[in-house]
């Protein structure tokens, strides 16, 4: 590890160029920041989970692989400006919302140009959605006045959403069972089990593995899927990646001849779905403010860091603007992926010791995934397990979800009307969930709708609240358990 040459203080913020507009903080690696070379070693073979979506590229849009790839090492790089750009969370794909829009793909013809120009008139449109929100300031406040009820349920959705992807009828887990299940559960086991904690600590090898996040269940992955004859062994290609930049200027952009630019019938078309993706990637936010919340309260005030949703959702609204017009995605440039910033989010609170700074573990393992897609010999090592290494990040980021949806509820009423919320998001959609929870919200909570702290309200009023629970819940969050 290598120490910043502008060097933090004590409770401070990570030093950086202030650039004066979106609340952006300018940082580079080995002078802002210190470089962690146990998350950018994740990151090398963890750009499988990125490379995932290939197939799906393959298939909805009939991208060969090399186009495939080139579009998300162009996705791979702008990852890398959310921590250069004072944003302390590893991005991702708005991956609950990936089944919304395949489906709503699904209804336009088989055809390359018709497909593009919706994804295109979509991406662009979720774009200038996004960046309005942050850029006028309404992201946070937007974030700030939602009911905890409708945050709850909004999480919780899109927790089982993600789980879901994986355990459908003819899915991933139809198909590779043995391996799903023997790396998912490792995975939890490194990342969420007590008595691997209690061990850990007396064991510095186990540490080591700890501190590897996804990548040793990746690696086992890999072992297991050809011995148990469900996918074939990786051959080891050397070199590296020859990305098709000009190709996918030239064909599969609207600059492209046989493209061109969506009509506006496609951006009033994408409209709705537009709403109802920000909905997931609201509940993204909510969850990218709560895990970095918790993950404070464990350093002692060492570093002053915090979650902007407006800066996040200004670089997400540029990332989607940009790739609808040079390499239109369909996994969507999200703000978050869940599954590696717990991974990063529990190291970081083992000390300074072991993370400087969670600027600096988020910043250097997204430059791990970027360094990957550039070596034929990771590429290819992990090209047969991406389908696993799909389930794997969907299924932790659903537990993920599930649980931080649940800690939001601050009352019965609220877990109650969450729960409803949940299962329409999940069987009817994102823009449904909305409404039935706008209206939940207004039948339970009548006036009191907007009010951010409802406890004294509820406690009066639900003659279910525990407050003994509530105490024990206190009391367990302070000696540092996860309840």
């Amino acid at each position: 590890m290598f120490g910043p040459i502008y060097k933090r203080k004590e409770g401070e913020i990570q030093p950086g160029i202030n650039l004066h507009i979106f609340h952006l903080v300018f940082r580079l690696p080995f002078i802002h920041y210190r470089f962690e070379w146990p998350d950018y070693v994740q990151g090398l073979l963890l750009c499988a989970v990125c490379l995932g979506i290939i197939p799906v590229l393959q298939e909805y849009l009939g991208m060969p692989f090399e186009i495939a790839i080139t579009i998300v090492i162009m996705n791979g790089f702008l990852y890398t400006w959310h921590a250069h750009l004072g944003d302390p969370v590893v991005p991702g794909w708005i991956t609950p919302a990936i089944p919304l829009l395949l489906l709503w793909l699904s209804s336009f013809p088989n055809d390359t140009a018709e497909r593009m120009h919706a994804l295109i008139a979509f991406e662009f449109e979720l774009g200038v959605l996004t960046f309005f929100l942050g850029a006028t300031g309404l992201a946070k406040k937007v974030v700030d006045l939602v009911p905890d009820a409708l945050k709850a349920g909004i999480l919780i959705g899109a927790g089982i959403a993600a789980v879901r992807l994986v355990f459908n009828a003819g899915g991933s887990f139809d198909k590779y069972p043995i391996t799903i299940a023997i790396a998912v559960g490792f995975a939890f086991y490194l990342s969420f089990s007590n008595h691997f904690k209690s061990v850990m600590n007396k064991s510095k090898p186990l540490q080591i593995v700890s501190d590897l996040g996804l990548l040793p269940a990746m690696v086992l992955a890999v072992v297991i899927a050809p011995i148990v004859g469900e996918l074939p062994w990786p051959t080891i290609e050397w070199g590296f990646t020859h990305p098709h930049f000009v190709e996918v200027f030239t064909q599969w952009s609207p600059f492209a001849d046989r493209i061109g630019f969506p009509s506006m019938s496609y951006y009033i078309s994408a409209f709705p779905l537009v709403i109802a993706v920000y909905v997931v990637l609201f509940g993204e936010l909510i969850q990218a403010d709560a895990l970095i919340d918790e993950a404070r309260e464990y350093r002692d005030g060492d570093e002053n860091v915090h979650f902007d949703a407006n800066r996040n959702n200004v670089i997400v609204g540029v990332r989607n603007m940009v790739m609808s017009m040079l390499g239109p995605d369909l996994s969507m440039c999200g703000p978050l992926w869940a599954a590696m910033q717990v991974v990063i989010c529990e190291r970081y609170k083992h000390g300074r010791d072991a993370m400087d700074s969670l600027v600096g573990g988020v910043a250097s393992f997204r430059l791990g995934t970027f360094t990957g897609y550039w070596l034929s010999p990771i590429v290819s090592f992990v090209k047969p397990v991406l389908p696993i290494a799909l389930a794997l990040t969907m299924l932790i980021q659903g537990y993920v979800a599930v649980r931080v949806g649940v800690l939001r509820a601050k009352t019965f009423n609220d877990l109650g009307a969450a729960g409803v919320i949940g299962g329409v998001l999940v069987s009817r959609g994102a823009a449904m969930a909305l409404g039935v929870g706008i209206v939940l919200c207004l039948l339970i909570y009548g006036k009191n709708f907007f009010q951010r702290n409802l406890m004294k309200y509820n406690l009066k009023s639900d003659p279910l609240f525990n407050l003994a629970a509530l105490k024990e819940i206190e009391a367990e969050k302070e000696a540092g358990q996860d309840k």
